[in-house]
């Protein structure tokens, strides 16, 4: 499990971890170990892509703070294995001691000059470097980046994308590696201020921190590689968590061996109308991928017909007054499913574990328990939040996922799933998950619906469970969360594999989540 923390946490624990230290020299001893993590990163990563160590080229891009410190600090270490080094001071200065170890290794630093030109052929020389690292901005920035070093990372952006689009030979081209924190993203939040030079890698200290698990800050950070410094011990409990393989592998329910239908969980589903009856389908179809007993379906006549042909297992009927664990609620009904808005009133005031698509939000209560989880994407979390007297657009929802999604739960009281690139699962106790597994080829037609029959079938196996979670460091309060982490995480993997690189359905995810969920 990645554990990841905000920027303000971290600077508090670090400053604690100095005032109690007795040598007063261990300020820099963090630095050095920052710097070791981060010059050790970058050798892998070359190496790793079958890239030169030897002769190769670095241009830093230094601030004058700490981060700027690290980066120069790395540069140095560099410098010394053999590569040609050059720092580009953004602010014209830089964290001394950094810089003496920069110069005495052998770099070159340049001063980022105010005029535009100069800023355009800087670009192209640092965009012709095997490695770019980026060390303008650490966790403490408030604000983006500025003047002519917004402008410079906006020529870089540009030139490196030039690089991609052409096609080069694999492996080539600058590899942009963030020191700690992308700069203009939030570590806290995620949100972007400014111009952000996308990473590729990004080599965090001490922890990862919160920000680059949540979009757009996710969308910017590449790949994270987190290397300890020695603070790690005072961090605590992290505010935002990401399952991975053995998480998985250690929380899916498993049938014992003498399990039957209904000891694996039934799951009830109100879902689809003469509108979208293909809702309801693709629901059952993705909870019986994911492996509960039985699916009873409640809905028309008509659209329980297609249910029956499309999944002979699913028991369909008319009436919610039905025994199941958890219940699947809204998915493709419109305004005009007034029969199947009463079904799903009924249904959610049962007392059971409830997965709310859009659907059903028109008729629920607007205080919730946190066993339900509300599965909302951008758009709809935007009209959620209005409803509430809160609202704003689509476009603010997608600038601050992680701070709309807690808003939402703040609101209404319960689980809120908030779907994108990454998905995040923030709970009513504070918890928040964070899940990136999809691939872009799933954003297609029923894929959400899916993703709800895969949810409702996991809350209904693991609806009498909170131990189950306990083993795993998860405590009761969060474990509803964690579920819909783990259907994310599930439904993500699943649309990875079914796509290998190329367009895929609805259907094809469903089909494809048992393979995922048998090598977990």
């Amino acid at each position: 499990m990645i554990s990841a923390h905000t920027g303000t946490h971290i600077r508090d624990v670090e400053r604690r971890f100095l005032e109690a230290a007795a040598d007063p020299g261990m300020g820099a001893v963090l630095m050095q170990r920052a710097a070791y993590g981060l010059a050790t990163a970058v050798v892998r990563e070359l190496r790793g892509r079958g890239r030169r160590l030897y002769g190769g080229s670095v241009t830093v891009l230094a601030g004058k703070g700490n981060n700027g410190g690290d980066g120069l600090f790395a540069a140095a270490l560099l410098a010394r294995r053999g590569m040609m080094t050059t720092a580009v001071l953004t602010a014209g200065d830089a964290h001394p001691e950094g810089l003496a170890a920069f110069h005495a290794a052998g770099g070159r630093s340049i001063a980022l000059p105010d005029s535009g030109g100069a800023a355009v052929g800087l670009a192209r020389r640092a965009a012709g470097s095997d490695i770019v690292i980026d060390a303008i901005l650490g966790t403490g920035a408030r604000g983006g980046l500025q003047g002519s070093t917004a402008r410079l990372l906006e020529l870089l952006s540009g030139e490196i994308r030039d690089q991609r689009d052409r096609r080069l030979a694999p492996g080539s081209g600058a590899l942009v590696v963030a020191c700690d924190i992308p700069s203009g993203i939030d570590a806290d939040t995620g949100e972007a201020h400014g111009v952000v030079l996308p990473a590729d890698v990004t080599v965090t200290f001490g922890a990862a921190k919160a920000g680059l698990l949540a979009d757009p800050g996710a969308e910017h950070a590449g790949r994270i590689v987190t290397v300890p410094i020695g603070v790690e011990d005072g961090l605590g409990h992290p505010s935002v968590r990401r399952l991975q393989a053995p998480d998985l592998a250690a929380l899916l329910p498993y049938p014992s061996r003498r399990a039957q239908k209904y000891s694996r969980g039934v799951l009830g589903v109100v879902a689809g109308s003469e509108r979208y009856p293909g809702a309801a389908v693709l629901a059952c179809r993705g909870a019986l991928a994911a492996g509960v007993g039985m699916v009873r379906y409640v809905g028309p006549p008509a659209v329980a017909d297609l249910v029956r042909h499309a999944c002979p297992e699913v028991v369909c009927g008319q009436d919610t007054d039905v025994r199941v664990q958890a219940w699947l609620l809204g998915s493709g009904l419109d305004d005009g499913a007034g029969e199947q808005l009463d079904r799903v009133r009924a249904a959610a005031t049962a007392g059971l574990p409830v997965v709310a698509d859009a659907g059903a939000l028109p008729v629920l209560s607007r205080e919730l328990p946190g066993q339900t989880v509300l599965t909302p994407h951008a758009g709809e979390l935007a009209t959620l939040l209005t409803r509430y007297g809160a609202g704003g657009e689509r476009s603010a929802v997608e600038a601050a996922p992680l701070a709309s999604a807690r808003h939402a739960v703040s609101l209404t009281g319960a689980t809120v799933l908030l779907k994108g690139a990454t998905t995040l699962v923030a709970a009513p106790s504070g918890a928040v998950f964070s899940q990136a597994e999809a691939t872009p080829w799933m954003a297609t037609a029923g894929s959400g619906d899916v993703l709800g029959g895969i949810l409702g079938a996991l809350m209904a196996q693991l609806a009498d469970g909170p131990e189950h979670f306990a083993a795993a460091g998860i405590a009761a309060a969060d474990r509803w969360a964690a579920v819909g982490a783990m259907a994310a995480s599930l439904h993500g993997r699943a649309g990875t594999l079914a796509s290998r690189g190329g367009p895929i359905t609805a259907t094809d995810i469903a089909r494809t989540l048992p393979e995922v969920m048998a090598a977990l």
